[in-house]
């Protein structure tokens, strides 16, 4: 049977409900933030500490998602739904199994843990009570993203979207409710919110467990699908480590050139997350089409498919930079009207412009090659750039005192490093591997 080609209207069906399964968790948070904070500075504060140990379930264990979806769109390729159902099972036995130590771990040290992080004793209590209740949310946020990798793989992204709108929908409605004590409830303060997290989160887990169960699989572990996935998990953690050396170094230099050049920093971050969430959608697109592809043997259609959503990534952040470029005057206003902060925004915001453009290619091609299962040369290439790019440029800014413009030119040149390795590898076709379980290494023939 021979294929339709992948059209315009495909690609945005696959683009526009990945934005919203993305968009959902940030919009929720502001949320929660904004209902938190009518309890006062330490409950805020504390809410900060505990959502920032919660909050490394999902970018420890994002292999869960982002690697499930490129095995598991390799065998919808090939026409293997049992294959694809059998990675979501797979995927959430392993979430499940992590999701439980990972809490059980910290609750063992979730008061140590908060008093080191927070700056006061008041601040620390407030923290550990969010986190022993919020905790048990880990395994449920990891079925979650397990639910999302193969869902994704099976080219399904509006269940996905509707299963975290409901959970989300259901926790921001608890938590003005549980936390303020509004409608006969009781006033639970701080812990209001974490119990909304965490019924929110059951119930998007439980959708998720569903929709494997409505496929009638078998729930028996299969040792070799586990220890490949757990493969790719390793890949995955070192990358992430890479980022977070790069990040949490780029916030600490920034914090030694005053409290307006770390305010400035977090301006541009945030900016910067939302952009890259946009971005993303069309990396979770380049996942499940290029996988789907090379599992169906179709190596040229995947390539092809490859500079296609590079083209039209790069496009949508072109096309960011031109509403930068036309806001520069006005946006960073809507943040602050501090002229010490604004001051520090007059040469990283251009670098910021120039990234959302480089961004637009980086991540689609992140999404290729996922998608085809060349993690290891995404491993290399993130921790070659992170090494010989972003960290000497972020400190050599604190030694020679380059500011904020030196701890953004650092980023730029982490991405650029990036993009210039991949365009490499995409335009080398070494990646294109067909078959069901291929999964290139660098340096392997191309068969």
């Amino acid at each position: 049977m021979v294929e339709a080609p992948v059209t315009a209207r495909r690609i945005w069906s696959l683009v526009l409900p990945a934005v919203g399964v993305l968009a959902a968790e940030p919009l929720y948070v502001l949320w929660d933030t904004a209902v938190v904070g009518r309890l006062g500075a330490e409950a805020l504060a504390g809410l900060a500490v505990g959502a920032l140990v919660l909050n490394q379930a999902g970018s420890q264990f994002v292999f869960l998602s982002y690697g499930t979806t490129g095995r598991a769109a390799r065998k919808h390729g090939a026409g293997d739904r049992e294959g694809v159902v059998a990675e979501g099972v797979q995927a959430t036995w392993i979430a499940a199994v992590l999701g439980v130590l990972f809490a059980v771990v910290g609750l063992l040290v979730a008061d140590p843990l908060a008093a080191a992080l927070a700056g006061s004793p008041q601040i620390a209590d407030e923290a550990a009570a969010w986190l022993r209740v919020a905790l048990w949310g880990a395994p449920l946020i990891l079925v979650q993203m397990a639910g999302n990798g193969w869902m994704r793989g099976l080219q399904d992204i509006r269940r996905p979207l509707w299963f975290v709108v409901v959970g989300f929908s259901l926790s921001a409605a608890l938590t003005a409710t549980l936390t303020l004590g509004l409608f006969g409830a009781p006033r639970m303060g701080l812990v209001g919110s974490a119990v909304a997290n965490l019924v929110g989160q059951a119930v998007s887990a439980a959708l998720f467990v569903a929709a494997l169960v409505r496929e009638r699989p078998s729930w028996r572990p299969q040792w070799p699908v586990i220890r490949a996935q757990l493969a790719l998990a390793r890949e995955f953690l070192l990358r992430s480590i890479a980022f977070q050396a790069c990040f949490v170094s780029a916030g600490a230099v920034a914090a030694r050139f005053g409290a307006a050049s770390l305010a400035g920093h977090q301006i541009l971050l945030s900016l910067w997350t939302f952009a890259a969430l946009v971005l993303d959608a069309v990396a979770i697109a380049a996942q499940s089409l290029v996988g789907s592809a090379l599992g169906a043997g179709r190596a040229d259609e995947a390539k092809a498919l490859a500079w296609r959503l590079t083209r039209w990534s790069a496009g949508l952040g072109a096309g960011g930079a031109v509403l930068l470029i036309c806001g520069h005057s006005f946006v960073p206003r809507l943040f602050t009207t501090d002229r010490a902060v604004l001051a520090s925004l007059a040469v990283p915001w251009w670098l910021f412009v120039g990234l959302t453009v480089l961004g637009g290619v980086v991540f689609a091609q992140d999404g290729v090659l996922m998608g085809s299962g060349d993690v290891r040369f995404l491993r290399r290439v993130t921790m070659a750039g992170a090494l010989c790019g972003f960290l000497p440029l972020v400190w050599a800014s604190l030694f020679f005192g380059w500011g904020l413009a030196g701890v953004w030119t650092g980023l730029a040149v982490f991405v650029a490093l990036r993009m210039l390795a991949g365009l490499w590898r995409v335009r080398s076709g070494s990646w294109a591997v067909t078959g069901s379980f291929g999964a290139p290494r660098v340096g392997d023939p191309v068969t």
